[in-house]
C-alpha cells in the first residue's frame, strides 16, 4: 500500500537490464499507486524506453523483478499483457487502415469480438473524441489525431495501466494541449505512466515525477519537491541538477 492509502499499480525491486556490457537501467526500485500519473524523465539513453518496455513485457529483465498489479512481469506475462495498453514512442497504427478499422483490429487482439469489438470502438470513438476521422484512413491523419488515436488503441482494453512514451513528440502546441486535457481526464481512472522531454508537461500533468540519469532513478517527488531538492525555483533548472549529479539517488513517497 502506498502512504495515501493507495494500492501499488507497479512496483519494481533491483531492475536491471543489459545489452552486452551496456547497462541501460540499473537497480531500479519504482513505485506508483492505482490511478496515479506518473512522469518518467531523462535525456536521451537514460534508460526510460527500456524501463517501459520491460514492465510491458517486452522485453525481460536482465535481472531484479518487476510487478504490474501484483502480477509478476515475467512469471505472468499473458495477465501483465491483459492489464497494460502502450501507446509506443513511434505511433503504431495501421497506416491502410481507418481509425474505426484500427480499434477493431485492437479489441480483436485483445480478445474481444463481433458484438463487444463494436461496442468496445465506438466507446473508443466517443471517449477520445474520434467520430470526425473515424472513417479516415490513419496514413491521412495528423500527427496529432494519430497520437489520439494511438491512445485510443492503448485503451480499448480498458487497461489499469497505461505506458505513454513521449506521446507528444512532434506535436503543435494546439495538439499538443488537446493531448493535455485529454490526460487530465484520464487521470485518477486509469495508472498512467508518461515519458517526455518537455518538461512543462511534466510539471503541469504529473502528480510524481521520477528522474533517470545514466539508467539509475536519481530523484523521485512532485515537481515542487524536486525544486526544493535541487534548491532551485525552476523546475528546469532542477531537472538538469539532478539529471546531471552524480552518485545521488533520492527516493519519493511512494518508494
Amino acid at each position: 500500500m502506498t502512504n495515501n492509502n493507495r494500492p501499488l499499480a507497479i512496483e519494481t525491486k533491483g531492475l536491471c537490464k543489459s545489452f552486452g556490457s551496456i547497462s541501460a537501467v540499473r537497480d531500479l526500485d519504482l513505485a506508483v499507486a492505482e490511478g496515479e500519473l506518473f512522469a518518467l524523465l531523462g535525456v536521451n539513453g537514460a534508460g526510460k524506453t527500456t524501463t517501459i518496455r520491460m514492465l510491458t513485457c517486452l522485453t525481460p529483465p536482465s535481472a531484479g523483478e518487476a510487478y504490474v498489479m501484483g502480477h509478476h512481469t515475467t512469471r505472468e506475462s499473458a495477465a501483465v499483457k491483459q492489464l497494460t495498453g502502450l501507446s509506443p514512442q513511434e505511433t503504431a497504427v495501421a497506416a491502410n487502415l481507418t481509425v474505426r478499422e484500427n480499434l477493431l483490429l485492437m479489441a480483436g487482439l485483445y480478445g474481444a469480438a463481433g458484438q463487444d469489438a463494436a461496442d468496445k470502438t465506438e466507446t473508443m470513438i466517443a471517449r477520445l473524441g474520434l467520430g470526425e476521422v473515424a472513417e479516415r484512413r490513419a496514413r491521412h491523419l495528423s500527427g496529432g489525431w494519430q497520437r489520439r488515436l494511438s491512445i485510443a488503441m492503448g485503451l480499448i482494453s480498458d487497461p489499469a495501466v497505461l505506458f505513454l512514451d513521449e506521446p507528444t513528440l512532434g506535436l503543435d502546441i494546439l495538439a499538443r494541449r488537446e493531448l493535455w486535457e485529454l490526460l487530465r481526464a484520464l487521470r485518477g481512472k486509469t495508472c498512467i505512466v508518461l515519458t517526455t522531454h518537455y518538461l512543462e508537461e511534466a510539471e503541469a500533468l504529473a502528480d510524481r515525477i521520477g528522474i533517470m540519469s545514466g539508467g539509475t532513478l536519481v530523484a523521485v517527488g512532485t515537481a515542487k519537491e524536486l525544486c526544493a531538492l535541487a534548491g532551485t525555483a525552476r523546475f528546469e533548472d532542477a531537472f538538469v541538477a539532478l539529471a546531471t549529479a552524480k552518485n545521488s539517488t533520492v527516493r519519493g513517497d511512494l518508494a
